[in-house]
């Protein structure tokens, strides 16, 4: 397994295209050889492709707005053909509070297609969990009914640890579950009062984790911490980076 990691970190220092380029550079300086594209500013596949191989960078991962997912679904699949990505990824999907039943029947409807022409053309739709997946509809969790209408040919979930801790999951227990449809996971550690931490200083069990990830065929681990506490997010990057990397991943 490769670590990498989640732009959507440093989603502040990559709102327009300068800044964006020096949040690559800065994110290679620290060691990292792969990243997640998300929460930047818009770009043209081709120049990112030119910053990442300038930066030695791989993006391995993309966050794409849904309107584009549904609308512009063959324009997307072209542009992720142009920097070397096949896996992308539905960040967000904020439908389930209200009309539960008919909200997430709308999501089926409108996603699967997306699926599979993604399928189709060598790339592999990723739906990425929050807290709120750990809902119940009809008696069964949301994300359980995810993987059960969505099969594993068409969808893999990008399976975040933090979230799924916050949601009252077991992260180690649900990355078993989702064996071999877990290609990519976001490293997130969890500490007291609900905190999102640095990978190492908060309390999810990553012993379990990385070993069920390892079991699942789990390719990529995308360090990820939304809320960096008034800390410089680049440096929190830097602290995973390194413990990650005593731990022996690269």
């Amino acid at each position: 397994m490769e670590i990498g990691a989640q732009l959507f970190t440093v989603a502040k220092h990559c709102g327009n295209i300068e800044n964006f380029a020096e949040s690559l550079k800065k994110v290679a300086d620290i060691g990292y050889k792969n990243v997640q594209v998300s929460g930047t500013c818009d770009y043209e596949p081709e120049w990112l492709k030119e910053q990442l191989d300038k930066n030695g960078l791989k993006c391995v991962i993309t966050h794409i707005k849904p309107e584009r997912l549904t609308g512009e679904t063959d324009s997307v699949i072209k542009a992720h053909n142009i920097f070397g990505c096949d896996y992308i990824g539905l960040g967000w999907y904020d439908s389930y509070n209200e009309n539960q039943q008919e909200k997430y029947a709308e999501f089926i409807e409108k996603y699967k297609p997306v699926a599979k022409a993604f399928r189709e053309n060598g790339k592999y739709f990723m739906y990425h969990n929050h807290d709120m997946e750990f809902r119940k509809i009809d008696g069964k969790l949301i994300i359980e009914k995810l993987s059960e209408d969505f099969s594993a040919d068409e969808m893999g979930f990008t399976f975040d640890t933090y979230w799924a801790q916050k949601g009252g999951a077991d992260p180690a227990y649900w990355i078993e579950r989702f064996c071999g449809r877990v290609p990519c996971i976001h490293l997130k550690d969890y500490s007291y009062g609900g905190k999102m931490a640095v990978i190492g200083e908060g309390n999810i069990n990553f012993d379990r984790v990385f070993q069920m990830a390892e079991k699942s065929g789990t390719k990529y681990m995308l360090v990820e911490q939304d809320d960096c506490n008034g800390e410089d997010p680049f440096e929190c990057l830097r602290r995973s980076y390194n413990n990650l990397h005593t731990l022996g991943f690269e």
